[in-house]
């Protein structure tokens, strides 16, 4: 079946319903919002975009956003996220890449496809060309498809070399938002969903439940991520979900406490897509109560391996709170997942290993790319490259990428537990740990750490806050001070970039 069906059924359902806003101004009801997605499916019908073919999408958040999103679904093609922060010649590979014979952008962004000689033909959605898009003769339903057919085909964030494009089917999504309603939050007609992070990513695949349900879209008028505006969104809309990297939610935390808000209007963050440290999730739940949710997913198996509800996020009163908080959760429902040997054969309870996944929300394979496939779907499991094991109760403690885990002395040391260490500390901000070659050790630990403006740490008082909590061989032999730490398009720390600069010597 096709995704797209689910916004023609609550259109049909519930057509005076609100549902596409920018920041609090209403923009389409659900009937405006098939009418318009139909127009542009329409318009992509007059230009040859057959069944299977690729659009692509590079745009900020704005509501027009989930309309040439759905009109792509209504066709019956492609959709192709592309991350609006990326440079326009990454853009253009993507499109190339990929084999979209369209493009929409919002108008700085098509300019910069333009300037990148993308091989696509660019539709600004400030100009007439898209106003005549969204003005075209509709199409009469939805274009039907297979359950298996490719409909999102989306990009990693290529930090090791150039992006892989994860196919993803209308069967993944459609259990990834199922899964949703049952293993991380019920979504009703009440509820708003804000679109505070890109809408390429896992923000946007978020939409799909919302639209099920009928319930309202909302695009700040900013087009991204400013917590100020959204504690006003959340006051004006209340009942307001949201998914945020926990990085994010580490911003909305300093800056609640210096606005003095309550987030008032937020019911449900969901956190994911990189470690979020149990001391700065104790103190977002102490400050915005039980709001939050953690998932873990990859773009191969997307928001939809593990959840960690509410009331465990939440939860102070378990003898073994903290083990679980530190975890990402249990397996959601579509899937099955295990913790793997280098061979791929599952290791025995709380020993480490690869985490694996397999079920209906993992992917068929990687855009071209059969060698990548091979080695990361073995015997229809999906190798994460993420280090982890599993507790007697199933929850799984994801300890670092394993291209991150640092080897010294033939000894395995995990760069997350040596960060939740240094975290502790309340003038410690951000830090990240990598691995340095040394000739005796094989590597040695070295931590690039981010403090509160104005209370600096030694290296002596970094070093004796580690002593007090870890063993002596895991603490850091070198730490580097850093205003902020290096971050890709998505808000993932580029360990590669730290390791770089200490090759160069310039940390």
């Amino acid at each position: 079946m096709n995704i797209g069906l689910w916004l023609q059924r609550s259109a049909i359902r519930w057509p005076g319903r609100p549902a596409l806003y920018l920041g609090t101004d209403l923009v389409e009801n659900y009937a405006g919002f098939d009418a318009a997605a139909r127009a542009v499916a329409g318009w992509l019908r007059a230009q040859g975009i057959a069944p299977g073919d690729r659009v692509a999408i590079f745009m900020k958040n704005v509501p027009d956003y989930l309309i040439v999103q759905y009109g792509i679904w209504y066709a019956g093609a492609v959709v192709v996220p592309i991350n609006a922060k990326l440079h326009g010649r990454e853009a253009a590979w993507i499109i190339e890449n990929s084999g979209a014979r369209i493009a929409f952008a919002t108008s700085a962004l098509a300019e910069a496809l333009s300037e990148a000689d993308a091989p696509a033909r660019v539709i600004d959605t400030g100009s007439d060309m898209f106003a005549r898009a969204r003005a075209h003769i509709p199409i009469d339903g939805v274009t039907e498809r297979a359950a298996d057919d490719l409909c999102w085909l989306f990009y990693t964030s290529g930090t090791t070399g150039r992006p892989k494009g994860v196919m993803i089917t209308n069967r993944m999504l459609i259990n990834m938002a199922l899964d949703y309603q049952v293993d991380v939050d019920r979504v009703s007609a009440e509820d708003t969903a804000l679109y505070a992070a890109p809408l390429s990513h896992g923000a946007g695949i978020y939409n799909l439940m919302h639209v099920q349900m009928g319930a309202r879209h909302v695009c700040p008028v900013s087009g991204g991520f400013e917590p100020g505006e959204i504690f006003d969104l959340a006051r004006y809309f209340e009942r307001v979900h949201m998914f945020a990297a926990p990085t994010m939610i580490k911003r909305m935390t300093l800056a609640a406490q210096e606005m003095g808000e309550t987030g008032k209007g937020l019911r449900t963050i969901v956190y994911g897509g990189g470690p979020m440290y149990v001391a700065d999730i104790v103190e977002a739940v102490d400050l915005f109560g039980p709001i939050f949710v953690q998932i873990y997913g990859q773009g191969e198996c997307p928001m939809a391996i593990t959840a960690l509800s509410r009331e465990e996020v939440a939860d102070r009163d378990h003898p073994r709170w903290r083990e679980r908080l530190a975890s990402v959760g249990r397996a959601q429902a579509s899937v099955m997942v295990r913790i793997g040997d280098a061979e791929g054969r599952e290791v025995p309870r709380g020993t480490p290993g690869e985490i694996m996944a397999r079920g209906d929300t993992v992917m068929p394979g990687y855009w071209q790319n059969p060698e990548a496939t091979a080695k990361t779907l073995v015997g229809g499991w999906l190798k994460t490259g993420d280090v982890g094991f599993m507790d007697e109760d199933g929850y799984v403690t994801m300890q670092d990428r394993s291209k991150d885990m640092i080897i010294s002395g033939g000894t395995n040391i995990y760069p997350r537990e040596v960060e939740e260490a240094l975290l502790t500390h309340p003038s410690v901000q951000e830090v990240a740990v990598v691995g340095r070659p040394d000739p005796e050790w094989g590597e040695e630990v070295v931590a690039f750490v981010v403090c509160t403006p104005g209370q600096p740490l030694t290296e002596a008082e970094l070093d004796a806050h580690c002593l007090a909590q870890i063993a002596r061989f895991k603490r850091p032999k070198s730490y580097y001070s850093l205003s902020e730490l290096p971050k890709n398009n998505y808000g993932k720390v580029l360990k590669t970039e730290l390791r770089k600069r200490l090759e160069e010597g310039v940390a």
